[in-house]
């Protein structure tokens, strides 16, 4: 069995001056708050604030990073109890879906994921034994224990975290009866919903089709021309605001921009209407509505996300089977400069708009995003995601960027997590790499301490504040 271990001052260099530095800054700012301004956490967590069922239901279903790793080496996503499209079977014993886990625990070593579920064990529930197969079942017994108790609750665990706002991830026409709930619970913590239009804008999918009715359903309108489109959504980006929303998140796989004539978009809009858009037509159809989607940000102030390059669900069997957001998200080479110069020449000189591009492109950092985000005012970069947001992810992307867009046109640090108790892992993993990179910087007497000190506030707590208008 083999011990959890969390050296206090793992991540940091090995050179004595570097680690020294970057222990001064971290142990400066580890307690600042948590500002988490882009995730997936269910609300319906904190709304009920009910005890999570078990050590199943809480690390690993919700987790895609976990069982992506897993189904890698040949482990079904059936026996790991992931629920499939239509109801049929999976495995519903959770001790032995735990054990099953606990097993091939070893394949996490040196993998965020390993990381973060070692902080999870040791800080957040205490435990000092990394899972294996002899301790699985003695280990799914104190974390289920533990589970049951008032400390844990979810809202206990939110403000142990010390999070200062939390914002989740929402489909344009959700209702959002469980933010509602929260806000008339009385629970002063903050918990704020993200406007995700993606399935309005996908008009090739099969399902396009439902979600257009049910964006008619919402806002009680017919809907038959793209003005009436238009107008419904910008209704429902009002009613987000209504229940504290400050951003947009739109996942696209190009960041091209165009803005077609109305007579073209209308046209377009009519065939996608009749069932019959094809890819070019879904390609012209997102690249416009960016556009919209910018100009609606410049009336009504939501700060616009863009997370473009990824080939989404690219394993057709388990999204068949288990739909989307499965671990299958494989990033794509992508182009920026040309991409954006429609937008950019349209709202980039806006100085009181803010536009967030995510990339998993590593190529395009220095090259095309840090120039880019150096020059326009309503630009800003989002941290690296998904399989950036790792120890060399984080460092490299900075190396890359700080040079050319200083650390004043990134927006700090966020979690996008679906997994509730990994979100202090992740902020404390971001925290440490920061500190390790300024003391670097201070090492070599390119920046003070009292420069690093400044830069170290702003990218663990000020940046994603600002630019989230939070």
């Amino acid at each position: 069995m083999a011990k959890i271990e969390l050296h206090p001052d793992r991540f940091f260099d090995p050179d004595s001056q570097v680690r020294k530095i970057a222990r001064e800054l971290y142990e400066e700012h580890k307690n600042l708050p948590i500002i988490s301004p882009h995730g997936h956490v269910d609300p319906k967590i904190l709304a009920e604030n009910t005890p999570f069922p078990d050590p199943v239901e809480l690390l690993v279903i919700p987790d895609h990073y976990l069982f992506r790793l897993l189904y890698s080496q040949g482990i079904p996503l059936e026996s790991l109890g992931i629920p499939t499209m239509d109801g049929t079977e999976v495995e519903k014993d959770h001790r032995k879906i735990w054990h099953l886990v606990a097993e091939h625990f070893y394949l996490f070593a040196g993998t965020p994921t390993g990381i973060w579920l070692d902080y999870e064990f040791k800080e957040v529930f205490g435990l000092d034994e990394r899972p294996d197969g002899q301790n699985a079942q003695r280990l799914y017994d104190e974390l289920s224990e533990k589970l049951s108790s008032p400390e844990f609750l979810p809202r206990a665990l939110f403000e142990r975290f010390n999070i200062e706002v939390l914002s989740t991830t929402d489909g344009a026409t959700d209702a959002l009866l469980w933010h509602k709930k929260i806000k008339e619970s009385g629970w002063p913590s903050r918990v704020i919903p993200s406007f995700r239009p993606d399935a309005l804008t996908r008009i090739t999918r099969p399902e396009w089709m439902r979600h257009l009715h049910d964006l008619q359903k919402v806002t009680n309108r017919s809907i038959h021309s793209f003005k009436d489109f238009l107008d419904a959504l910008r209704e429902r980006r009002q009613y987000f605001k209504q229940l504290g929303a400050t951003s947009t998140d739109h996942g696209v796989q190009s960041p091209f921009t165009q803005r077609l004539s109305p007579d073209k978009i209308e046209q377009l809009f009519q065939k996608a209407l009749k069932g019959q858009a094809d890819a070019r037509d879904q390609a012209a159809f997102e690249s416009h509505m960016l556009m919209e989607m910018a100009a609606m940000s410049l009336e009504d102030g939501l700060v616009m996300q863009i997370h473009p390059g990824s080939f989404r669900d690219h394993n057709q069997l388990i999204y068949k089977r288990f739909g989307s957001d499965k671990g299958a998200d494989i990033p794509l080479q992508t182009e920026f400069t040309r991409n954006l110069h429609a937008l950019l020449n349209e709202f980039g000189n806006e100085p009181d708009m803010t536009i967030i591009i995510f990339t998993l492109d590593e190529t395009t950092y220095s090259r095309e995003l840090a120039p880019l985000a150096g020059h326009y005012p309503a630009l800003r970069l989002g941290p690296p995601w998904w399989f950036h947001d790792s120890l060399q992810g984080m460092l490299r992307f900075k190396k890359q960027v700080i040079e050319t867009a200083s650390i004043y046109n990134l927006v700090g640090f966020n979690d996008d997590t679906r997994a509730f108790p990994s979100i202090p892992a992740r902020h404390d993993l971001s925290r440490r790499m920061d500190a390790n990179f300024l003391a670097r910087q201070v090492a070599r007497h390119v920046i003070s301490m009292d420069e690093a000190s400044h830069m170290m506030r702003a990218l663990t707590y000020e940046l994603a504040k600002k630019a989230y208008k939070l």
